[in-house]
C-alpha cells in the first residue's frame, strides 16, 4: 500500500485570506476599473466625433533644416551621416540620439520603408527644434526632452555642412 507523502489539503485560490479580509479593498479595484473605463471613454469620443488635438506646438516659420542619416548600429551606438552620406558623428552612447533613431526606425519597419534613409531636423522662428520624418507620419519636438538632449542635436548640427 502506497502512503501519500502530501497528505495537506490542496491549495485553492481565492480573494480572501483565511481571516476574511479582502486583500485589496473592493472599492480600490472598482475604482481602477472605472478609470480605465473612462479613460476609454473619452478617447473614443474624441475619435469618433473628429475632435481637434489640442497639444500641438503652435505653428512657426521654418528658420533652417538639416538633412542627416540616423544608423543604428545596436542598442546603444548610432551614428549619424550628412545629406551626402559624410560621416558627422560615429557614437558608442548615442543616449537621447539613440532613442530617436530607435523611435524613426520602429516607424519606418511598420511602413516598409529603408530606415537609413534621410530626416530632417528643422528649427523655428521661436526657438523650438524637431526631427520630422519627411516619409512618415514621426515627428518629435525635441526641445520638449529638455535642455540637454536638444543641446545634443544642436552640437551634432553645428558639425553639419551648409
Amino acid at each position: 500500500m502506497t502512503i501519500n507523502p502530501n497528505p495537506q489539503k490542496p491549495l485553492t485560490p481565492g480573494f480572501k485570506r483565511a481571516d476574511n479580509n479582502d486583500m485589496i479593498p473592493i472599492a480600490l479595484v472598482r475604482a481602477m476599473f472605472g478609470l480605465a473605463a473612462i479613460s476609454l471613454a473619452l478617447v473614443a469620443f474624441a475619435s469618433i466625433t473628429g475632435r481637434e488635438q489640442v497639444a500641438i506646438p503652435p505653428p512657426a516659420p521654418v528658420v533652417q533644416t538639416w538633412t542627416i542619416s540616423l544608423v543604428g548600429n545596436d542598442a546603444q551606438a548610432v551614428t549619424v551621416l550628412d545629406q551626402n552620406g559624410n560621416l558627422i558623428a560615429d557614437m558608442d552612447h548615442g543616449g537621447f540620439v539613440t532613442v530617436i533613431q530607435n523611435g524613426l526606425m520602429t516607424m519606418r519597419r511598420r511602413h516598409g520603408i529603408d530606415s537609413t534613409l534621410p530626416l530632417q531636423i528643422v528649427q523655428f522662428e521661436n526657438g523650438r527644434l524637431a526631427a520630422i520624418d519627411p516619409l512618415t507620419s514621426y515627428r518629435v519636438e525635441l526641445t520638449q526632452f529638455g535642455g540637454d538632449n536638444q543641446a545634443a542635436f544642436e552640437r551634432l548640427l553645428q558639425k553639419v555642412p551648409q
